[in-house]
């Protein structure tokens, strides 16, 4: 499934965000920026102890932020990590996080010259955030930053771990993007 937002492809795919080849992936991290369950432990095992190092010289990541590291033994060439917000009933403001938290990892991509950029469902797993309303902000976030003038991001993969997911990121993204 794919979209056109001015010159960049947005895509949905399943599988493993650590096989996808791409410029950056981003880590759904937590705000140690050490490790931990989830896409951030799978993320952190595959790309080897020299992650947790370089993750260990930043001194962790704020909410809504994002930090950047080299990739290592992963297919990416960097990892961006975002911190999303664990859900506490939607009002704690959480979706400004959650949006913060995309929209600070396509800067920050943008930033270093990143053209393809994959993402997993951010705050969605662990964290609680109901992933329809995750992804719809989610998808507007990125919407809303690529309407913003010409960017150097060419191709957004939203890459999600279950095929169950799927109608609901396209139902979102038929809204959102053209065809």
């Amino acid at each position: 499934m794919e979209w056109k937002s001015g010159s960049c492809l947005i895509k949905i795919v399943t599988g493993d965000i650590t096989e996808i080849r791409v410029d950056a992936i981003v880590n759904a991290a937590n705000n140690s920026l050490l490790g931990g369950g989830g896409v951030d432990g799978a993320i952190h095992r595959k790309a080897g102890p020299q992650l947790l190092g370089e993750c260990r010289k930043i001194g962790g990541c704020p909410t809504g932020e994002a930090r950047i590291t080299g990739a290592y033994n992963l297919a990416a060439d960097h990892i961006i990590h975002t911190v999303g917000p664990v859900y506490r009933g939607g009002h704690s403001g959480e979706e400004a996080l959650l949006a913060s938290a995309y929209r600070s990892s396509l800067e920050l991509a943008e930033k270093n010259g990143v053209e393809s950029l994959a993402f997993p469902a951010i705050s969605a797993g662990v964290y609680g955030y109901p992933m329809n309303q995750a992804e719809e902000t989610a998808l507007i976030t990125i919407r809303d930053f690529l309407k913003t003038g010409d960017r150097g991001l060419r191709e957004i993969i939203l890459v999600l771990f279950s095929r169950s997911y799927v109608p609901l990121y396209v139902e979102i993204a038929d809204r959102l993007f053209e065809k």
